[in-house]
C-alpha cells in the first residue's frame, strides 16, 4: 500500500478531478487512537488494490484539524475518526468509520 499524504487544502480539488479516472480513498487517521491504529493496519494489511484501481489518500487530523473539517464539508461527509471516504466522480460515495472500515467493504462498494 502506497500512501499518499493528505496535507494541504489544494489537494482536495486534486482528488476530486483524480477521482473521475482513479478513485480516490481517503483514509482519516488520529495517531493517538487505538481504534485508528488498529483500522489502519487492517486496511494495510488487506489492501490489494491497485493504484490503477484506487489511490489511498493517508491524513492525520491531529496534524491539522482545519482541514478535516474542510475535507467534510468539501465532500459532503460527517466527520468521523478513524474515516475513510471512496471519492468517486468528485463525490464521496461511500463512507465507514470505526470498525466498519474493512478492505472486504470496501471492495463491496468499488464494485457496485
Amino acid at each position: 500500500m502506497n500512501w499518499r499524504t493528505l496535507d494541504s487544502s489544494d489537494q482536495l480539488e486534486e482528488i476530486k478531478v483524480q477521482s473521475a479516472t482513479t478513485p480516490c480513498l481517503i483514509y482519516k487517521h488520529s495517531t493517538t487512537c487505538g481504534v485508528s491504529a488498529m483500522a489502519k493496519m487492517r486496511l494495510e494489511n488487506d489492501w490489494d488494490f491497485s493504484e490503477e484501481e484506487l489511490i489511498p489518500y493517508y491524513f492525520d487530523i491531529l496534524a491539522n484539524r482545519p482541514l478535516s473539517a474542510e475535507i467534510a464539508t468539501f465532500f459532503e461527509a460527517h466527520h468521523e475518526s478513524p474515516q475513510v471516504l471512496l471519492i468517486r466522480d468528485g463525490e464521496c460515495t461511500y463512507d465507514a468509520s470505526q470498525f466498519d472500515i474493512s478492505v472486504t467493504e470496501l471492495k463491496e462498494c468499488y464494485d457496485s
